[in-house]
């Protein structure tokens, strides 16, 4: 009799475990899916990156420094490897392209391009799927890192390495700033 109490026991901890493993499994793919969508949001950002660099080129002769740093961002994206890295690139993009837009106000012509008009809406619109992204992914991320820290999943979580993931924030100054407009320097593109 006390066998059979020991293999019910038995059996039953190991079907909690299995059902623990299963469902940090299935929240660990939902954050790498979650991340994959904004993936694919920068990735579709950084492709429109080009035109937008050309389009504009021809009438901010004074940003050539902004111009070459967005440039400069585009190719350090596909280098990339770690999600860390790429959300620094991105959250450095994102004060980058919001100068190009403050600074565009100031180019009646640009303004009036039709080809700037149809990247600037893209990039709108690219933007808010980032930002709906991002939601996403903290919202997915949240829920697996609290699941992670709950008795007794801490524990079986610890023995089989499950790791917690990481937030999408913005931790650059830079980016939660204001962007300031300067004209001083004249430099010919």
């Amino acid at each position: 009799m006390i066998g059979w109490i020991i293999l019910a026991i038995v059996v039953f901890i190991v079907i909690f475990i299995i059902f623990i493993y299963n469902n940090l499994v299935t929240l660990r793919q939902r954050v790498q899916n979650a991340w994959g969508q904004i993936d694919v949001q920068l990735q579709r950002r950084f492709d429109l990156i080009p035109n937008l660099v050309e389009t504009v080129k021809g009438y901010m002769a004074h940003e050539k420094d902004t111009l070459t740093k967005v440039t400069e961002l585009r190719s350090s994206w596909s280098e990339a490897k770690t999600i860390e890295e790429k959300v620094d690139l991105e959250n450095e993009l994102s004060n980058t392209l919001k100068t190009i837009m403050a600074v565009a106000e100031n180019y009646p012509e640009l303004k009036a391009n039709q080809s700037f008009n149809s990247l600037q809406d893209e990039l709108s619109t690219t933007e808010n799927k980032i930002a709906y992204s991002r939601q996403f992914y903290n919202d997915t991320v949240t829920k697996y890192n609290t699941k992670l820290e709950l008795f007794p999943n801490n524990l079986v979580a610890g023995i089989l390495g499950f790791k917690p993931s990481t937030l999408f924030n913005v931790d650059s100054e830079e980016v939660r700033k204001s962007v300031k407009v300067d004209f001083g320097n004249s430099e010919e593109y």
